[in-house]
Parts: C-alpha cells; sequence; structure tokens
C-alpha cells in the first residue's frame, strides 16, 4: 500500500511540474525522476514520513477537524491532472519543505487499538471536473483524522472511486482532428483547431495506451505524403539549377513540417518513442522517409549530385554561383548521412582530376613565382569551401588532394625551375611563399633543404675557385652569408635544419680551395685594421670583424690564417699603421675564444714587445745624450713571437752606424746575455728634402732613404753605382728604384722611362718635384707581399705541420704503447686542426720510424709499437 502511494504521489508531482503549451521543435529528452522507495510497516507500529511538508494556512484549518482514532486504510495508484480547476484545495508538495507541526503517518493499527475512538473524516479535493476534451475525472479524497489533544496528527489520502474512461468514438474523433491538422500543415494551409487543443489530445491517447497505434498511423500519413513528391523530380526536361532548387525546395518544405508535426506529438515523441529504443523520433521518422522515398532514389539522387558538382566547378573556372542553394543542399546531404558515401568520394575525385591537369597545365606555361601564388590562391579558396558550404569532414582530404596534385607531383620540378631564380634575386617574398607551401607537403621541407645545400655549395664555389675573384672572394662570402642569413631568419623561419645545412655547405665549398681562402682572409683583416681604412667606425669595425669570425671558422687550414696574419700585423705594428690598438685586441681576443690561447701566444707576445720597446725607447733617450740631429727609434722584437725575417748587411750612413753602437751599447748594459740583430728591412725613416717649389718630408723606407741620401753626392748614377754604394739586393733595389722613379710620387728621374727597371738605366733627382701634400708617402715596396714571401710563409706553415703531426703521433703511440695503422690514423685526424692527406701522414710515420720513435710489429706489418 505505501509503495502504491508513493507511486500516486510522484505522478501528482511531475504533472504540476509539467508545462503547459507548445514546445521547442527539437526539445531535449525527458529526465527520469527517480521514484521514492516505499518501506513495509508492521501492523503494530506507526510510520512518520521521513520528510515534513508546510502547508499553507487555507489548508492548516481543515486540519483542525481531524479525527482521533485513524481507520485503517487500503491506498490504490490513481491519476492526477496538472488543471487546477478539479481540485478546490491542492497539496503542493515541494522538494525540502515540511508541515509545520504536522506528522504524516500513514499505518494500520490494530482493531483494540481503535475500537474506543471515533472517526472524523474531512475531506480535500472533492468534486468532479469536466476535461477539456470532454473527459471526467474525479479527484481523489484526502481525509485528515483528527486526535487526542498532544497525540500526533494524522494524514489520510484515499483513492479515487473509479478509474476515468474515454467516451465511445474519442479516439477516432480525435485522430481524424490530428490527421486534418498533419495534412494541412503539409499542404501548407491553415490549421482549424487549436494547437494546445491537439497537443493534449495525443496526451490524451498516450495516457491511455493508444501510443503504438498513433505513431503507426502518423507514420502512413507522412509516407503517402512524400510518396506522392517523388514524380516532381523524375521530369527530364528540368535543367541542373532549376532542378536542385527545386529539390531544395521540397526539403525545405519538408523540414518545416516536420518540425510543426513534431511540436503536436511532442508528448508521443517523449513518451512512447523514449521508452522504445528501436523507434526512430518523429523528426528522424521524417529523415528516413524523405530519404528512402526522394534521395535513394537512383535518377534523383544522381542527378542531384551531379548538380552539385558542377556548381562547384563553375565557381572554380571563377563562374558566381548560388553559394546558399549549395550549403542547403550539402546541409541536407549531411543531415540524411548519405554526403560521405554519395557526395564526398566523388567530390574529391573530381577535384583530383581537375588539379592534376591544372598542375601539369600550369607548370609548363608559368614561371615558379606565378605558379606558387596561383597554388597559394587555390589552398585559400577550398579552405573558403569548407567554411561556407562543405562539411567539416572534408577539409583534410579536400586540402591534401589539392596540395599533392599542385604541390607533392611538382615539387622537384618547381625547384629545379625557379629557386636558383629567387635566390639570385633575393625574392624575400616569394621564398616565404615557397617555404610555406612546401611545409604542408610531406617531403617538401627536405626536398627544399636538399636543393638549398646545392645552391650554397655551386654559388660558393664560383666564388672560391675562380683566382680571378681573389681580390673580392672575402667580401663576396661575407655578404653571401649575411644573404642566406637573412633568407634563413625571415623566409625559412630560423628553421635549425637550414642553419645546420648552411654549416655545412660553407665548410664543404670554403675549403675546395686549399689554404687559399685562409690566406685572404687573413688579408681582408689586415686592409680593415689598417690606419688608411676611414670606411667604417669603431661600432661597424667591431660587427665586421664578428662576420670575419664566421668566416674563419669554416676553414681547415687555421694555422694558414696565422701565418698571414701574423706576417701582417708584424707589418701593421713595426711600421704603425694599426687603425686602432682597441680593434687589434679585439680581432685578438675573437681568435683567442675562437681557437685556444696556444693559437695567440705568439701574437699577444708582439704586442707585449711593442709595449715594452716604448718603455725602452724612453729610457735610452733619458739617459744618452745622441750625437747630430738624427732622432732614432728602436723596436725589440723577440725572435719566437715575430715572423722570420731574412737578415740583409746594407751600408749605412756613418751616423747611423754611430747610433746603433751606442743603442746596443745601451741595452746590452740593461739586459746581458742577449744578443740584437738589426732587420735593415724592417726600417723607415722620414726625410727633409727641399726641391723648387720648397720643402717637403718624404716617408719611405730605409732602403729609400739610402738610395736619396745618393744625391746629396752627386746628380746621376747608373743601377750598378747605386748597388755598389748602398749593397742593396738586386731584386730589392729595382723594386725600390721602381717606386721612387715610376710611382705616383716621382722624386727622381730615370733614364729611359719604363714601367720596370733595367740594367744601364740611370737616374738623376727631380728638382721640379711637386705634390699638394707637406708629407708624402711613397709606398714602400718591401711592405708589398711578393709571390715568393707567399710562398716562403705557405712553406713554413707546411713545415709546422709536419712537426704537429709528429708530435701528435709520438702522443699518441706514448699512451697507447700498440696500435694499429688504421687506429692511428684515426686518432692524428682527431687531434690535427687542419687537413692532411693520408700519404703525407704514412710519410710522417715512415719518418719516426727511421728515427726510432717507434717501430713495426715483427709478427704484424700493419701494427706498430712505440719506442721508449
Amino acid at each position: 500500500m505505501i509503495s502504491r502511494l508513493a507511486i500516486a504521489i510522484t505522478i501528482c508531482i511531475h504533472f504540476f511540474m509539467f508545462p503547459i503549451g507548445l514546445p521547442s521543435p527539437n526539445p531535449p529528452p525527458p529526465t527520469q525522476e527517480a521514484r521514492p522507495a516505499a518501506s513495509d510497516v508492521n501492523n503494530d507500529s506507526s510510520i512518520t514520513s521521513s520528510k515534513k511538508r508546510k502547508i499553507n494556512s487555507s489548508e492548516r484549518e481543515d486540519i483542525d477537524s481531524i479525527s482521533s482514532s485513524p481507520k485503517t486504510t487500503n491506498y490504490s495508484s490513481s491519476s492526477c491532472t496538472s488543471t487546477s480547476q478539479h481540485i478546490q484545495k491542492k497539496l503542493r508538495f515541494e522538494d525540502s519543505v515540511d508541515f509545520i507541526g504536522l506528522d504524516v503517518k500513514m499505518a494500520e493499527e490494530s482493531s483494540a487499538s481503535c475500537s474506543s475512538n471515533k472517526m472524523k473524516t474531512v475531506f480535500l479535493a472533492g468534486g468532479v471536473g469536466h476535461h477539456a476534451n470532454g473527459l471526467t475525472k474525479t479527484a481523489g479524497s484526502t481525509t485528515f483524522s483528527n486526535s487526542k489533544p498532544g497525540a500526533a496528527k494524522k494524514l489520510v489520502i484515499k483513492n479515487f472511486k473509479e478509474k476515468p474512461k474515454l467516451p465511445e468514438n474519442y479516439t477516432h474523433e480525435t485522430w481524424q482532428k490530428l490527421k486534418e491538422a498533419v495534412e494541412a500543415i503539409q499542404n501548407s494551409i491553415s490549421i482549424k483547431y487549436n494547437l494546445e487543443e491537439l497537443y493534449q489530445a495525443v496526451e490524451n491517447l498516450c495516457s491511455h495506451k493508444i501510443s503504438a497505434k498513433l505513431y503507426k498511423q502518423l507514420q502512413v500519413v507522412c509516407e503517402d505524403h512524400i510518396k506522392a513528391q517523388i514524380d516532381q523530380f523524375r521530369e527530364d526536361a528540368l535543367d541542373s539549377t532549376l532542378f536542385l532548387k527545386k529539390i531544395d525546395k521540397c526539403w525545405q518544405d519538408h523540414c518545416r513540417q516536420m518540425i510543426m508535426i513534431r511540436s503536436i506529438f511532442l508528448f508521443l515523441d517523449r513518451t512512447y518513442v523514449l521508452q522504445n529504443s528501436m523507434l526512430p523520433s518523429v523528426w528522424d521518422m521524417g529523415l528516413e522517409l524523405f530519404r528512402f522515398y526522394i534521395i535513394s532514389d537512383m535518377k534523383v539522387q544522381s542527378k542531384t549530385i551531379d548538380g552539385i558538382l558542377l556548381l562547384i566547378e563553375r565557381e572554380r573556372s571563377g563562374e558566381t554561383v548560388d553559394r546558399s542553394l549549395l550549403r542547403s543542399l550539402l546541409s541536407m546531404l549531411s543531415d540524411l548521412q548519405i554526403y560521405q558515401d554519395s557526395f564526398e568520394q566523388r567530390f574529391l575525385e573530381e577535384t583530383n582530376r581537375l588539379y592534376a591537369a591544372e598542375g601539369q597545365r600550369l607548370m609548363q606555361e608559368r614561371e615558379v613565382p606565378d605558379y606558387l601564388h596561383h597554388v597559394n590562391k587555390r589552398l585559400e579558396e577550398e579552405a573558403d569551401r569548407v567554411i561556407t558550404y562543405l562539411d567539416q569532414s572534408t577539409q583534410k582530404p579536400l586540402i591534401a588532394t589539392v596540395e599533392k596534385q599542385l604541390l607533392g607531383e611538382h615539387l622537384t620540378a618547381t625547384l629545379q625551375k625557379g629557386l636558383n631564380h629567387l635566390l639570385h634575386e633575393n625574392r624575400i617574398q616569394d621564398l616565404c611563399l615557397l617555404y610555406q607551401l612546401f611545409s604542408r607537403v610531406r617531403g617538401g621541407v627536405l626536398v627544399l633543404l636538399q636543393h638549398w645545400i646545392e645552391y650554397i655549395k655551386a654559388f660558393g664555389s664560383t666564388m672560391v675557385i675562380n683566382p680571378e675573384k681573389d681580390k673580392t672572394m672575402v667580401q663576396e662570402l661575407l655578404d653571401f652569408k649575411d644573404k642566406v642569413d637573412h633568407i634563413i631568419h625571415i623566409c625559412f623561419m630560423k628553421n635549425e635544419k637550414f642553419v645546420n645545412a648552411m654549416k655545412e655547405a660553407f665548410e664543404t665549398f670554403i675549403n675546395k680551395r686549399t689554404n687559399k681562402p685562409a690566406e685572404l682572409i687573413a688579408k681582408h683583416v689586415d686592409w680593415k685594421l689598417r690606419a688608411g681604412n676611414k670606411e667604417a667606425t669603431d661600432e661597424e669595425l667591431e660587427k665586421m670583424l664578428d662576420k670575419i669570425m664566421i668566416i674563419f671558422r669554416f676553414i681547415y687550414g687555421k694555422d694558414v690564417f696565422e701565418a698571414f696574419y701574423k706576417k701582417d700585423l708584424a707589418k701593421r705594428l713595426l711600421v704603425g699603421k694599426s687603425a686602432s690598438v682597441d680593434a687589434e685586441k679585439s680581432m685578438l681576443s675573437k681568435l683567442k675564444h675562437e681557437c685556444g690561447a696556444a693559437f695567440t701566444s705568439k701574437l699577444e707576445g708582439m704586442f707585449k714587445d711593442m709595449e715594452l720597446s716604448k718603455d725602452i725607447m724612453v729610457q735610452f733617450k733619458q739617459c744618452q745624450n745622441l750625437p747630430g740631429n738624427i732622432e732614432l727609434t728602436v723596436n725589440i722584437l723577440t725572435m719566437g713571437y715575430w715572423p722570420t725575417y731574412v737578415p740583409m748587411e746594407v751600408h749605412l750612413l756613418p751616423e747611423m752606424v754611430r747610433l746603433q753602437e751606442i743603442f746596443k751599447t745601451f741595452y746590452l748594459g740593461k739586459h746581458s746575455g742577449r744578443k740584437l740583430q738589426w732587420q735593415s728591412t724592417l726600417g723607415h725613416c722620414v726625410l727633409k728634402a727641399e726641391f723648387k717649389e720648397g720643402k717637403k718630408e718624404l716617408q719611405v723606407s730605409l732602403f729609400q732613404t739610402l738610395v736619396l741620401l745618393m744625391f746629396n753626392e752627386g746628380e746621376e748614377f747608373t743601377l750598378e753605382e747605386i748597388k755598389l754604394a748602398t749593397g742593396i739586393e738586386d731584386g730589392e733595389l729595382r723594386r725600390t728604384l721602381q717606386s721612387l722613379a715610376c710611382g705616383k710620387a716621382r722624386v727622381i728621374h730615370k733614364v729611359p722611362k719604363s714601367k720596370d727597371v733595367e740594367d744601364g738605366d740611370k737616374f738623376s733627382c727631380n728638382d721640379d718635384f711637386k705634390h699638394k701634400l707637406f708629407r708624402i708617402k711613397i709606398n714602400q715596396i718591401q711592405m708589398k707581399e711578393t709571390v715568393e714571401e707567399q710562398a716562403s710563409t705557405t712553406e713554413r706553415v707546411y713545415q709546422d705541420r709536419q712537426y704537429q703531426i709528429d708530435a701528435a703521433i709520438v702522443r699518441i703511440m706514448k699512451m697507447r704503447k700498440t696500435l694499429s695503422h688504421n687506429l692511428l690514423v684515426s686518432e692524428v685526424y682527431n687531434q690535427l686542426k687542419f687537413p692532411v692527406k693520408p700519404a703525407d701522414l704514412k710519410k710522417r710515420i715512415e719518418s719516426l720510424i727511421d728515427r726510432d720513435y717507434m717501430e713495426r710489429d715483427k709478427e704484424n706489418p700493419n701494427q706498430y709499437n712505440y719506442v721508449a
């Protein structure tokens, strides 16, 4: 009994909460409410409800007359309605509200305990009401039993006296009304009946278990209507666009009709259909019928798909089409769940065919930049189609198809045809687009990377291998490095693979010509650090040195660079031609950081010698009273730090010889045990000369000084006479005379006139010499490196390398004691910082064997043993 009462209360609460009126076309499914569990009650005990409920003041007045002695009451479930007109005073059951001071007890008590009590009953919510559809429902009676003062008050709820029944012919008449309403909706005419009345009629039929019949009847009516629509689409006279508009109108009408029909049969949809999982909802039933009778017709479906594809093809060719029509039709296919099977597969096939042909044609007709812009435009168009009318699931295969046919099939051809042109002309925007497009295709970046490496190697090799470009090689390398760095930074999105590939490519091509790039880089640094270079500020010079160090890292022959850099640095320091001591030390610091302290130890020693020489000259001038009017300055050079110079004995003036002896005595007096060797090839002087135009100062070398001073003793001298008087070596003398007689500042005349100095030439002083400057620097021939000096420097580098190879081999063998030939060669390569040919390495091993540093194993000729 308790269980049935609980059910009745739950239904009443549900109906009180049910909204009156039409719901939305696609409402969410109703939430299943939990029914309160009922518990059994023993005859000898009373039960108090676990929840107390509040009642309003009008209901409390009727509770005062509750009988004091309860009666045994049987409870049965009855249906309740949500209309308030059948209940004069309704009890409102709410969550978390209580009756104030009233315990609701529902129990059966023993006959002995209730025999002396009389029951007084008050009926609540009595009376009979008429339903809107003519149904009569009897409201349940509620009885309150009044107990003795102070005793618990009890609530008794009675059942309906009899179950309500439907009038005769109600089902048939109600269905006719509903059928008329459905047909009116399908024919787009007005409905005779009120929608709320129709909704209530469906609810009444469902409440009396006529739901299954009602669902089938509705299905038949919808099916008959849709069957009648198919004939209008089988006409052959309709063209593609009119056909599509007609099918779209039919679909839109069908959707609108099914929304209206579902709103009327919403109660059926939410109760009967929801409880039967095998049945489609009213909306889904309409979709299935439309799909089965309209779209599944092969002729209709084929014509629809063909028409859609034709519209898309026209749009791709540049025509304007009705995009809203396409969006509606493709949405229909998606709703009917035939989009992928019927449309998408054919659409992708047509797309593949179209762009395959277009890619082949345009690759022949257009240049690479134009083709790339066309591909990008096509990709944007297809992405826009997905947003506008295609289903989202089509995006990935569609874009992949376009990328494959317009890019993937032409990766190599595109790069071979246009990459070099884009790089040569520095087409930044086009290169950015190229990288973006190739990044979309699998393997595209790797193909681009390979061509990028090939381009750098090919272009760089043209600069390095060609001897005619030696004068501009380093500057071109720096410019090329800046260019590729900019392309990687802007166009290739700082991709590390491209950065590493660029470094490897530079390292490959810059070492194709052995040693020459290292020599030219050293000379380029010398040119930039000379005092006469006014092209750059200190900041710009620092940036330039940083760029040179980047190129320096790529060369293998760093010892070649060191030899030439040391020789040029010596000239700058001795002649005082260094642009900035700070710049020189900055370069030294960079070299030390790059190659280690051992690499720059001699270079640092050169700077120390120059500083010590200044201090020594200050002391010398303070302690000595120098005779004559010649001012002497001496630089003391440590032989191990400076380049090797070949000493040359020349005939100095007696005043010069006397000054040399005075300084030698002074220096050896302070530093005993040392030996001084005068390097006349490094000397330079400033001569004061008087010409007809006036006095001038000539900045010349020591050899040039000895030649010019001869003209104080005579007017004209031959080559042989000058050679005997000065003692200068023949080749050096010829270059010296050439600089004085054939250069820009011709302070002496040569007869006969020619560019070269020949035997028998005569030389005389040019008294008519004119120049706009007071101090004139005459180019010093010995400061220009001759071919012999270059060969000599290179030879010294090779000699030093042999010593390094020998030292490396001995170190390895001393540590390993015994080692095979291949392992020894491998470890030597790892230790050396310059490239060595295997034949040269084998010669050094044989040389060490001959000198008893190591020996061959007697049993295994390919193995060496260290000899202690």
